[in-house]
């Protein structure tokens, strides 16, 4: 009776402490944001006109302990994306932007952070702008 009782107790400890969900998928939340663009004048830095980025590609890092995405999205018709099924946690959401003082012709990388504090909740972020040089 007393090896019953023992390998109960830790297949209920293995159980209890192995379901601890980290960030990444399989959760009932979302993070959703929109991104815009802007046109801006190389030669005086004015901004031309701005409207929503169509079919631009939005990332996502799943905690802080990684360097590479683990998911990506194409913004819709009006700039929106969502990231679903999130667990709780830190997340780091990114898109690229032209950026005229870069060497190389490199990208700029617009990162904005965010946590999951509760299941089953929506978590918006603010606006992301990027910039199209004319």
């Amino acid at each position: 009776m007393m090896n019953q009782f023992k390998i109960i107790a830790i297949l209920f400890t293995f159980l209890t402490f192995s379901c601890t969900k980290s960030e990444g998928i399989g959760g009932r939340s979302s993070i959703k944001g929109k991104v815009i663009i802007d046109n801006i004048n190389i030669i005086d830095g004015t901004t031309e006109n701005t409207y929503d980025a169509q079919d631009v590609d939005v990332f996502i890092i799943y905690g802080n302990d990684n360097n590479n995405y683990n998911d990506d999205q194409s913004t819709s018709y009006d700039g929106s994306f969502e990231f679903n099924y999130l667990n709780k946690g830190y997340y780091e959401v990114f898109v690229y932007s032209d950026c005229q003082n870069c060497p190389k012709g490199q990208d700029s990388v617009i990162i904005q952070s965010i946590t999951i504090n509760e299941s089953n909740t929506v978590n918006e972020l603010d606006t992301i702008r990027i910039a199209n040089y004319i």
